[in-house]
């Protein structure tokens, strides 16, 4: 079972920072995300989801790829990989994966003008490598998916590496 960390920060590229570390911290084996997206409330109010995976890029991509394999049979390779591509492309951008777009947003809602958050979908993770590396960074955390109890053991294993952290 996955778990979800909301952690809010004074800025995006804070936030990007710590997207950065995680991703690095996966390549080395140290966390599994599900998934891992940066929420920003711009100065207007309005809220943008920096996703990592692109829904729709994914989409197109193997909408092409099947439908210039299908537009082979018809003669019609290149029709049938721009037919693919849209269709992939409308799928994927209505497809939602790892944590909802619309919960995020409304999280969102609540954080300051020009701030920023993390939010990570994490299956496994290697804490006592993993807490201290986003712990450098500070942060407020706003959302887990945690007990209390375990949320508390959290918050003490980032204080420990980072006295002025509010994770």
């Amino acid at each position: 079972m996955s778990n979800l960390f909301a952690i809010a920060y004074p800025d995006a590229a804070t936030a990007q920072k710590v997207r950065d570390e995680l991703i690095g911290l996966q390549k080395q084996r140290l966390i599994d995300l599900e998934d891992i997206v940066v929420v920003e409330r711009r100065e207007d109010g309005k809220i943008k989801l920096h996703q990592a995976v692109s829904n729709t890029g994914l989409g197109a991509a193997s909408g092409a790829l099947w439908g210039g394999v299908i537009g082979l049979l018809f003669l019609m390779p290149v029709l049938g990989a721009a037919i693919g591509g849209a269709t992939g492309a409308a799928v994927g951008a209505s497809t939602d994966t790892g944590v909802d777009d619309n919960f995020m947003r409304q999280v969102g809602e609540k954080l300051a003008p020009g701030s920023a958050a993390v939010f990570a979908l994490v299956r496994t993770a290697t804490q006592d490598k993993v807490i201290p590396a986003v712990a450098q960074f500070g942060g407020e955390l706003l959302q887990t998916s945690l007990s209390h109890q375990e949320e508390e053991h959290l918050r003490e294993i980032a204080r420990a590496a980072n006295p002025a952290s509010t994770l």
